[in-house]
């Protein structure tokens, strides 16, 4: 499952865009998704993703993964949110318009997560802990041949450790959790279909 250029994921019309211009981009991955039907929404395809356990769905090895950060995370007390975290969140940016359009209110917990919002084809999630303040935008457009699903990491800076952690982590994530986790989706939608 490809990264893709920064330049593609830019020129879609996202919110996501304007809302984070400030925030770092980390990487941004697509996956291809054949058409199913018409007008298939973001909104009605993450409730089916989430319907799947997307993380049970994964292999032993990338569960051992999540398994290990979240054990090393209870012990270094890796998920606390750092004083002011609240303040610092990324729907203090959003609009009225923002608000009213989303389908679920900023700060909803959603996992791991919080919500920024959640639009149509358009959902920003946050997650602010000791090692890192970061988005996760998903997106659904739909293409000639189908769908394309949309997948980015925004990452800011949480501290000294962030980039040591990121350093750490981003070879499992790029080599091994992201594209396990983008073929997974693609299971899912095909087995929606």
């Amino acid at each position: 499952m490809p990264q893709i250029s920064v330049a593609e994921y830019g020129a879609r019309p996202l919110r996501v865009h304007t809302l984070l211009a400030d925030v770092p981009l980390h990487d941004v991955w697509a996956v291809d998704l054949p058409r199913v039907r018409e007008g298939v929404t973001l909104d009605e395809f993450y409730r089916l993703l989430s319907q799947h356990r997307l993380i049970g769905r994964l292999p032993p090895p990338v569960r051992a993964l999540f398994g290990l950060r979240f054990f090393l995370g209870r012990i270094f007390r890796l998920e606390d949110q750092p004083k002011g975290a609240g303040a610092a969140s990324f729907a203090k940016g959003l609009t009225a318009e923002d608000r009213a359009r989303s389908s679920l209110a900023p700060g909803t917990p959603e996992g791991l997560f919080r919500v920024v919002y959640r639009f149509e084809n358009e959902l920003l999630l946050e997650m602010h802990n000791r090692t890192v303040h970061a988005g996760l935008l998903m997106a659904l457009a739909e293409t000639e041949a189908g769908y394309r699903f949309y997948l980015a990491v925004y990452v800011c800076k949480a501290g000294w450790v962030t980039p040591v952690y990121m350093a750490v982590v981003d070879p499992f994530r790029r080599r091994i959790v992201y594209p396990t986790m983008l073929k997974n989706i693609r299971a899912i939608w095909a087995e929606s279909a």
